[in-house]
């Protein structure tokens, strides 16, 4: 499994970035993806995950009505729409896989995880 992160940068507040993930080495189509982020002296905190099967998202209240998780349909790439950004929002963000169609919004039950990508909002 491989999972590859693309699209932070830096943006000032109430700008938008979209995050990429290239996905590779399962099977796509039945498994949850999620993205979870984690900023300098905090814990690992789940933003946003999906069941690749569904398309159906479920977010964390601090991002609600923000972000948007999505699934490409033709690529194995799992996108996060980050809008109206706040310096809060700064973090190194992290792609992950659970390889089941129960997902759950937990860090560990995830398996596999990306490089991660930062994102700086001033």
């Amino acid at each position: 499994v491989q999972l590859v992160e693309s699209g932070g940068g830096s943006v000032q507040a109430g700008g938008s970035l979209r995050l990429s993930c290239a996905a590779s080495g399962f099977i796509y189509g039945g498994s949850c993806m999620g993205w979870f982020r984690q900023a300098p002296g905090k814990e690992r905190e789940g933003v946003a995950y999906i069941y690749t099967g569904s398309g159906k998202g479920y977010y964390a209240s601090s991002v609600k009505g923000r972000f948007t998780i999505s699934r490409g349909n033709a690529d194995n790439t799992l996108y996060l729409q980050m809008n109206s950004l706040k310096p809060d929002d700064s973090a190194m963000y992290y792609c992950a896989v659970r390889l089941s169609s129960v997902c759950y919004n937990r860090a560990e039950t995830f398996e596999y995880w990306g490089q991660g990508t930062q994102v700086t909002v001033s």
